[in-house]
């Protein structure tokens, strides 16, 4: 299997890093590589600027704003990203509620939302999660009731990432009480807005503000942001959960992690030495390196996969996601043992950005939080122990 890149994507790469080393703004660059949290303004200021470029959003359509690229200049665009320390555009609008809307929305539904989703107008956040309703989503008991061209909504949403600076919510919604778990289930977009919706932070072990709970009390939504078909959103959720696949191993963030691990150890020093010539510390990084590299050479085999095959399901994406996060938790791991005790900062320090709070080096005043963050990296987008079954069943066979 051909894993080289040809001239023309060679090409592509030096224009993709290029573009990002010199669009993105200097101060939200500091941020990513710091592990502190974006504001809203960051997120926006920098999918308009990757909008303008025409790649906000490159796997949509044409039509609707995409690029046109296969899986390899993909697989280019999301490593030189995360190789410059840009952040992402919009997940949950970018591969979440676009899509849909492309896919399975009204002709309307696209010519009201897909611009603004595009271009950051309108923040999504995704509406999925209950409780007792997270890994057994089918579950959910969140009812919108039909009442002539209204939804009447009522229950509560849980692990909501982004409800607090969200416009719209896309949620999933009981709409056949009487219907086994899959079904009866409808995808509704929804004004955040719109009366009786509260949104109630829940502050997470560093200390930051990322996820809520969000309720619903009678709240009308208008039929007509409905996607789809009513009692088909199972349907629509799976394609939702399946449809980002290239770059999900994250390799790009993970090397530059390695780089910068690196680059602290060189100032930090143990017993009057650098860090970076302990023993010890040359082995783990050496063994990351490999591993990441092992990594690598997977990612380029998926990818070359479907860009001879198409977009079909690899197993192996299972693998990418399952390293990949195991990769990050150990960078970050090692991180925090470089900071030591001064990795105890001010509270709010990585909140806000504000460097007047840090009252140590500023590389040390992330590294709880981002060790303490990372460790969801194996639960969310699919455990670790659900990868696992499918790559026993569908790589090893078993």
């Amino acid at each position: 299997m051909e894993l080289r890149f040809t001239p023309e994507e060679v090409a592509f790469r030096n224009e993709a890093r290029t573009f990002f080393e010199s669009a993105l703004p200097d101060s939200i660059r500091k941020k990513v590589q710091r592990g502190q949290y974006l504001s809203k303004e960051d997120m926006v200021t920098w999918q308009r600027i990757l909008n303008q470029k025409g790649w906000a959003t490159p796997m949509w359509p044409q039509e609707w704003g995409g690029t046109g690229w296969d899986a390899v200049r993909y697989f280019i665009y999301k490593e030189e990203m995360n190789r410059a320390n840009a952040p992402e555009p919009l997940g949950m609008n970018v591969h979440m509620v676009g899509p849909v809307i492309i896919n399975f929305g009204t002709e309307e539904q696209k010519r009201d939302f897909l611009p603004k989703v595009q271009n950051l107008d309108i923040w999504f956040c995704q509406g999925f999660s209950e409780p007792g309703s997270g890994s057994d989503l089918a579950s959910l008991k969140t009812s919108a009731v039909r009442d002539g061209d209204h939804y009447v909504i009522n229950g509560q949403k849980l692990w909501t990432s982004g409800a607090h600076r969200a416009d719209w919510m896309f949620g999933l919604f009981r709409t056949d009480p009487n219907a086994k778990k899959q079904r009866g289930i409808s995808y509704i977009l929804l004004d955040m807005k719109s009366p009786g919706v509260t949104v109630r932070p829940v502050i997470t072990m560093d200390h930051g503000h990322v996820v809520n709970e969000v309720f619903f009390e009678n709240v009308r939504v208008p039929v007509k942001n409905l996607i789809g078909e009513e009692n088909k959103g199972w349907s629509y959720a799976k394609f939702l959960l399946g449809n980002e696949r290239v770059g999900i191993a994250r390799v790009g963030f993970s090397a530059g992690r390695i780089a910068y691990a690196k680059a602290v150890a060189t100032r930090t020093m143990v017993e009057g030495k650098p860090l970076a010539e302990n023993p010890r510390f040359r082995e783990k990084m050496a063994m990351l390196e490999v591993e990441l590299k092992a990594l690598e050479i997977t990612n380029m085999m998926v990818v070359a996969g479907m860009k001879k095959q198409g977009p079909t399901q690899d197993p192996r994406t299972s693998v990418l996601k399952l390293k990949g996060t195991e990769i990050q938790q150990a960078l970050c791991e090692i991180l925090l043992e470089v900071a030591g005790p001064a990795a105890q900062v001010h509270e709010r320090a990585f909140l806000d950005g504000n460097d007047e709070l840090i009252s140590s080096p500023e590389w040390n005043a992330t590294a709880a939080p981002s060790y303490f963050r990372i460790r969801a990296a194996t639960i969310y987008g699919g455990t670790s122990e659900v990868q696992r079954n499918v790559v026993a069943k569908g790589v090893l066979g078993l």
